[in-house]
């Protein structure tokens, strides 16, 4: 019962937390673009939407975080206690170094680190969930492209669009285009805090996507605040238009992932369709900046470091396999080691490159 009541607890800050995240991703393009003046209002729009696509859509995600990876009847208190434990350890580390982890591919990681230390994994599933993680940024991308080069046509041809009676129309439309990319992200992030509890018989489906989407719109209505105003500003560049496009392809590609219970990271779905309409009016030399690298390092490190986190606490707190526990740790230094040890080394490189010494 005290297992019972850990994995709750866990879940819940699990799921506020995601909520105070998600507000950013789905409100921070109408609050940016000024459509929302008032920041507790974009947050609570945001609540609302995500509350109700996690209770009228979000019962596919779920499915697969509790029984589409590896099956159900591992998935224990005990395991989804370590499961949800990882995912916020994970993310909760992130945080802290300022590293922009997904949760929805901590989450996978946490779960594919559990089938692999019992050596039941669903490979296909799998490998589908990770071939929508590549394909939907890039459709994102190549969608917000196209329609920034027809707003971009429309904008220069027609420019009394964006001027009265017909500034208010987009303004309403940019919020609405916001609202479903929180019901997006309800339907598809719910399931990372509470997928895990359906799939060891802790709640039902249906209690659970009701408790989740609950506790994913207090988090985005109490403490969304901070990551929407520094999320918002950076994107203040976008005309209504602009913010439209970008909002109405991450909540179509994110809601389409939704309904075939594939979860994936909303904030690299919206990063990419922002960089699609940044393309159009920059050039392709955006593509040059960093932001793509970026976002392929948090795309394998997000799972990766979940993955290693939920396996050792198997190998250590059930299996009392503590050299094991000793072998990860020792690869893991290794890798920090390596890591600095590589950046110092650049580091001398460059000293001797611009000073013209040696050592």
């Amino acid at each position: 019962m005290l297992g019972t009541y850990i994995a709750f607890t866990v879940a819940v800050l699990f799921a506020i937390n995601i909520g105070a995240s998600g507000a950013a991703a789905s409100m921070g393009v109408s609050y940016g673009a000024g459509a929302i003046k008032k920041k507790f209002i974009a947050q609570i729009i945001c609540g609302v939407g995500v509350f109700l696509g996690a209770v009228f859509g979000g019962e596919e995600v779920v499915k697969t975080i509790g029984s589409g990876i590896v099956p159900s009847n591992i998935i224990t208190v005990k395991i989804a206690v370590i499961i949800l434990a990882s995912a916020t350890i994970s993310l909760a580390f992130a945080n802290l170094i300022g590293i922009p982890l997904s949760t929805s591919e901590i989450t996978v990681g946490a779960v594919v680190g559990v089938g692999i230390a019992y050596q039941s994994l669903y490979v296909a599933n799998l490998i589908e969930v990770m071939l929508f993680w590549i394909a939907i940024p890039i459709a994102a991308f190549f969608l917000a492209f196209l329609m920034g080069q027809m707003i971009h046509f429309i904008q220069n041809r027609y420019p009394f669009v964006l001027e009265g009676k017909w500034k208010i129309w987009l303004t309403v439309l940019l919020i609405t285009m916001g609202f479903l990319e929180a019901v997006s992200a309800g339907m598809n992030n719910v399931a990372n805090a509470i997928g895990p509890l359906v799939g060891a018989d802790i709640l039902s489906l249906s209690t659970g996507t009701l408790v989740g989407g609950a506790f994913v719109a207090i988090g985005a209505i109490l403490f969304g605040g901070r990551v929407l105003e520094t999320n918002g500003k950076r994107i203040t560049k976008f005309t209504l238009l602009e913010g439209s496009a970008i909002s109405g392809t991450g909540a179509a590609l994110v809601i389409s992932a939704s309904i075939f219970g594939i979860p994936v990271p909303l904030t690299q779905v919206t990063t990419s369709a922002i960089i699609g309409i940044g393309t159009v009016r920059n050039g392709f030399s955006i593509l040059q900046k960093g932001i793509i690298v970026q976002m392929i390092k948090v795309w394998l490190v997000s799972p990766v470091f979940s993955l290693v986190i939920s396996y050792s606490m198997i190998k250590v707190f059930l299996d009392s396999d503590f050299y094991s526990f000793i072998v990860i740790g020792s690869v893991f230094l290794a890798t920090i080691g390596s890591l600095s040890l590589i950046k110092t080394i650049k580091k001398e490189k460059r000293a001797v490159h611009e000073q013209g010494g040696g050592i």
